[in-house]
């Protein structure tokens, strides 16, 4: 007589063919089952990310579109119940008669804060890369402008551009040239704010700039000096080139940065005298905030010149990574 063994926990096979032990889940099944787990998890992670870029990046931009398409006055404004006047607002703006030399202001600003902090950032960033015995000391020492509240720093700059009591007119008359009046006078007033706002943006150049230099192989200068190559031209064969895309990223964040720059300009000059540095920063302060009777509409479309214009720069420089990635 045949006795058919049988393992605790699981059923005999039967002689006619019938259902054997239980086959454990199939592997697709599991694989379908792990990704649904796998992406809740995903949209947990994304969850406070997607919340904070909503609340305080889309809801105001929706913000200030909406305030730039009504006639909003502070009583509209309170109660929400402004007209539509579609492109009014921009139309107002473009008429307006200070809007060519905030443009023109805008343009210079950014511009040369931007040659300059890129030039003195590089320029450091390759002078302490040569790892001498206090480059680390000096290095954080030039961190300083950069952490600094920026209230503070335009509050030092304004004390020292004082045409009476200034420490740079002291300067300037010890050597005999007469005091300039470097916060009240026209000609004056937007080189000063460029001057301290250089100032505080070459830190962050030197950081990006430097962290790109310490990602270059040492081994491509000893090459080029093996070659009889000099200095300046190991830098203009091999360090500039291959720190474009660390340039690229810093002049666009660069850009960005420098086209809102308000607080400097508001605290040294308050974008005057007679509009003289006033730029689309502070003149968008100066129609939304700056008047008894403010002007809501205008003051949002200006601000959202700036947001176009910084919009288009960063898609210029997707594009142009994009090619440099296919190439």
């Amino acid at each position: 007589m045949n006795h058919t063994t049988q393992l605790p926990g699981h059923r005999a096979a039967r002689a006619d063919g019938g259902a054997g032990p239980a086959a454990p889940p199939p592997a697709r099944a599991r694989a379908r089952r792990r990704p649904a787990s796998t992406q809740w998890a995903a949209w947990a992670f994304l969850a406070p990310v997607t919340l904070y870029l909503a609340l305080f990046y889309a809801y105001p931009l929706y913000r200030n579109l909406d305030l730039s398409l009504r006639n909003y006055t502070v009583r509209s404004f309170v109660q929400g119940n402004a007209p539509f006047t579609g492109m009014k607002n921009y139309r107002t703006v473009f008429d307006d008669p200070t809007f060519a030399p905030a443009l023109l202001h805008t343009v210079v600003f950014t511009a040369v804060c931007l040659l300059f902090q890129y030039a003195i950032g590089l320029a450091l960033a390759v002078f302490f890369h040569q790892n001498f015995r206090l480059s680390v000391t000096l290095r954080a020492l030039f961190l300083v402008p950069w952490l600094l509240p920026l209230i503070v720093s335009a509050s030092t700059w304004s004390w020292m551009f004082n045409s009476d009591s200034g420490v740079i007119n002291a300067a300037l008359h010890a050597v005999g040239i007469g005091p300039v009046n470097w916060l009240t006078s026209p000609s004056w007033s937007l080189t000063s704010v460029v001057i301290a706002n250089i100032w505080i943006g070459v830190p962050f150049n030197l950081v990006v700039l430097y962290s790109g230099l310490q990602s270059i192989p040492a081994s491509l200068y000893e090459a080029a000096a093996l070659d009889g190559a000099n200095a300046w031209q190991r830098f203009w064969r091999i360090t500039f080139p291959l720190l474009r895309p660390v340039s690229a990223i810093t002049l666009l964040l660069g850009l960005v940065y420098t086209l809102k720059v308000f607080d400097i300009i508001w605290i040294m000059t308050k974008g005057g005298p007679a509009d003289s540095s006033t730029t689309f920063a502070t003149w968008s302060y100066q129609l939304g905030f700056g008047n008894l009777l403010p002007a809501f509409g205008p003051g949002a479309a200006v601000g959202n010149l700036l947001v176009v214009a910084a919009l288009v720069f960063g898609l210029v420089y997707v594009r142009v990574q994009r090619k440099q990635d296919a190439s």
